[in-house]
């Protein structure tokens, strides 16, 4: 596989100030600890449009958001995207530093996102629904 094929186009994503300001902070302190997640997070957050709290169009996906998705076409998945000391997956709570949660940020119901993970597998997340008012958990 050439660099140019692993490389795919990145949808565009929209950040709220407070949030890109926190994450950026976690990054930073993360990097010594965790760079892969650090480096993972960091990558989002310099591509995000970032705008005013309460400029941010709601269904974006945002710190606190209840989210349903589907990894790789599995069955959906409702979520919602925390900070570490938080997460709890069991309750449906998954943090922002997993590779699932750093793709979550920013995105919209519709749109999709693909990356390479550590082990060079190839995973696709598509965004079904944001700001779901319940969180079901589906076993």
């Amino acid at each position: 596989m050439t660099s140019a094929t692993r490389r795919r186009r990145l949808p565009a994503i929209t950040l709220a100030r407070s949030d890109h300001e926190r994450l950026a902070n976690l990054a930073d302190a993360l990097a010594d600890r965790d760079s892969a997640a650090a480096d993972q997070l960091a990558a989002e957050l310099e591509r995000a449009r970032v705008v005013a709290d309460d400029r941010l169009a709601q269904g974006t996906v945002r710190m606190g958001a209840v989210v349903r998705f589907s990894l790789d076409g599995a069955e959906p998945r409702t979520v919602r995207l925390v900070y570490p000391g938080e997460a709890d997956i069991e309750q449906g709570r998954i943090s922002v530093l997993t590779p699932v949660g750093a793709a979550l940020i920013g995105l919209t119901a519709g749109q999709s996102i693909e990356w390479m993970d550590r082990d060079g597998k190839s995973r696709s997340l598509s965004v079904l629904e944001v700001g779901v008012e319940d969180l079901v958990m589906v076993s």
